[in-house]
């Protein structure tokens, strides 16, 4: 079987993490390809609720191999509170793998994250503080410490000598910081390493040994393609790389692009975004704040606690979006959350400042925060929809947005998620061979 890939359409915040927990059903290896503890998924099961921020959101399902890929920047302290939590809770880890090509964050990257933001000033990006910038910056300049490194205190110490005087050179001079302590992060690090190590594999290997077995491989995405080191809104994006987008995925999880032939895209039924940068739809009027109260979970973000931006659903970024990922299957998600709206307006296109529509996303962000989004208006349904399990159970007028948003992405729609509970997933074609869970 082939390797899926599961990114997010948007801003991230999509959801994908309930339906990564969904469509999981129909794979043997749940793989994580990108990003750090910046990103966060919300998982709603009959164990409870979970919020993921780096285990994949397979790991529910005992019979499962997961993975965390050579993409994915790790905080050891904060991934260790995670297994540990998901243990507690009756949450099997066995079948949990890390690579030991992941790039490690180390104390001082959390340092230069929160310095960097407050030199920006007015023009920053809006990180979540945690590091996973500088640590990716490092990994790009050939600094970084993985976890082949941290889990072999002998190799960790070498790396750890050339590494720390440079970062501390850094940190006095450039940010007028402490210095930190070698004993100190030595100690503890090397310790965290000892903790991690009954985990660290080539998980590379493991990938591949299971594409050889024919099994099925789901690549899980974090944050989202307009986030995306390359195809988002520069330089208001991640620092991933891989980034957020399909094209990095068999980078961050190590198989070549031939074994990729699925791409599903998850896509809100409106915009969010978390963090400074232009996002046309935007809505800072009552409507704005409706949308993000409505729904049994308000638009407050995973990881960071910060309320979502809000806005109406923007075509022509998601329609990129499907177009640079290469998009086979569609998923909308909180379909429920326009349930109270009469009236729904779609962005179709962006109207510049000299005049000119425009029907595709411009490069430069500065351009883009001075577009003027044009709408089209259509009717809600002014009807309860998380009760439905069918497409025929829709209100007419829910279905009529379904299939505009469906022709404005050219991708068709194969699932539509009316809450975050498994059983509210309406699924109009079959994807990867599943079925509603209750």
């Amino acid at each position: 079987m082939p390797a899926v890939v599961v990114i997010g359409g948007q801003w991230g915040d999509e959801g994908k993490g309930r339906i990564v927990d969904l469509i999981a059903q129909g794979a043997s290896v749940v793989a994580r390809y990108s990003a750090g503890n910046n990103a966060g998924h919300t998982v709603i099961n009959d164990m409870g609720e979970f919020k993921l921020n780096v285990v994949p959101a397979g790991i529910f399902y005992a019979d499962k191999t997961c993975i965390i890929g050579n993409g994915v920047a790790i905080d050891p302290a904060i991934l260790l509170n995670e297994i540990e939590t998901l243990s507690t809770r009756g949450v099997s880890v066995a079948n949990l793998f890390i690579s030991d090509r992941c790039h490690v964050i180390m104390p001082w990257h959390p340092l230069i994250d929160l310095a960097d933001e407050k030199m920006r000033g007015d023009a920053a990006i809006g990180t979540t503080g945690r590091g996973v910038g500088p640590c990716f910056a490092d990994k790009v300049a050939r600094i970084g410490i993985r976890v082949g490194d941290l889990v072999d205190a002998e190799a960790f110490r070498a790396r750890l000598s050339f590494v720390l005087p440079y970062k501390n050179q850094v940190l006095e001079k450039l940010y007028g910081l402490p210095q930190l302590d070698f004993d100190e992060v030595f100690d503890s690090y090397a310790a965290l390493g000892a903790k991690l190590a009954p985990f660290v594999r080539d998980t590379a290997q493991i990938v591949h040994d299971a594409l050889d077995r024919d099994e099925t491989v789901l690549l899980e995405g974090a944050q989202g393609c307009l986030l995306d080191l390359d195809a988002g809104t520069y330089e208001y994006v991640t620092s991933s790389v891989p980034s957020s987008s399909a094209g990095g995925a068999g980078i961050g999880i190590g198989i070549g692009p031939t074994v990729i032939e699925q791409v599903v895209g998850i896509y809100k039924a409106y915009m969010t975004r978390v963090g400074n940068g232009p996002m046309p739809s935007e809505l800072l009027d009552e409507t704005g704040i409706m949308l993000r109260k409505e729904g049994p979970r308000p638009e407050i973000g995973t990881t960071t606690g910060r309320p979502r931006r809000t806005g109406w659903f923007d075509a022509v970024a998601s329609r990129y979006s499907a177009m640079v990922n290469g998009v086979t299957s569609g998923v909308l998600t909180r379909l429920d959350v326009l349930d109270n709206f009469p009236a729904i307006s779609i962005c179709t296109a962006y109207e510049t400042e000299d005049g000119r529509t425009l029907t595709s996303m411009p490069a430069s962000s500065v351009q883009l925060s001075k577009v003027r989004p044009v709408y089209e208006e259509v009717p809600g349904w002014l009807a309860p929809t998380s009760r439905c399990r069918s497409w025929d159970d829709l209100p007419p007028k829910a279905r009529d947005y379904i299939r505009r948003i469906e022709a404005l992405l050219q991708t068709p729609i194969d699932i539509v998620s009316v809450g975050p509970e498994r059983d509210q997933a309406i699924i109009i074609h079959n994807v990867l061979k599943v079925k509603p869970r209750k």
